[in-house]
């Protein structure tokens, strides 16, 4: 005799509980950041007027602010930077100035529109009669008496990194200003 075992596969009924409702995804609206226009004046600091280009989204417009600033003292600071053929005497780095006491405060006595005339005595071929120690000490008191913007817009240039704070280039400044010859300037 032969039994035969029969399977049976077990049904399980069907669930009577309902699925919770799946949340449906809502999408918030893109933010965007503004970007804070500087106004700008004929009495601008330099690291506002840079900090004005950057802003800009289009490379006309950018040319346009750095044409409308068309100043011997922004020429001067774009050349040092961008110029292969000027180079700084100064030591590369940071530069030890002394902080101001509430800095926020206080007015800076200069600015670099007033004393960008004595930047040949920090480059190479400009007065090389003068001391490294003087020449050092001469860059430090310029920059305890700018704004700290501008004294940081100098440091950047001295060390030719100005680009690495400001989205400016050797093309756009040729482009905003096509009277600059680069070259042979040590």
């Amino acid at each position: 005799m032969t039994t035969t075992k029969k399977t049976t596969t077990s049904r399980k009924p069907a669930s009577t509980t309902t699925r919770k409702p799946v949340a449906k995804k809502t999408t918030t609206p893109k933010v965007t950041k503004a970007v804070e226009k500087i106004e700008l004046t004929s009495s601008s600091y330099v690291h506002e007027i840079f900090a004005a280009v950057v802003a800009e989204k289009t490379k006309e417009k950018k040319i346009g602010i750095l044409q409308q600033y068309n100043e011997n003292f922004i020429k001067a600071l774009l050349i040092w930077n961008f110029d292969p053929s000027v180079q700084s005497v100064l030591p590369e780095g940071d530069v030890p100035i002394q902080p101001k006491e509430d800095a926020d405060n206080v007015k800076p006595s200069s600015s670099i529109r007033k004393e960008w005339n004595k930047f040949y005595n920090f480059v190479k071929g400009g007065n090389d009669a003068m001391n490294r120690l003087r020449k050092e000490t001469m860059f430090i008191n310029l920059l305890e008496s700018f704004h700290p913007g501008e004294a940081e817009v100098l440091c950047l240039v001295k060390d030719k990194k100005l680009q690495t704070k400001y989205n400016i280039t050797k093309e756009l400044v040729s482009e905003a200003y096509p009277d600059i010859q680069w070259g042979n300037r040590s």
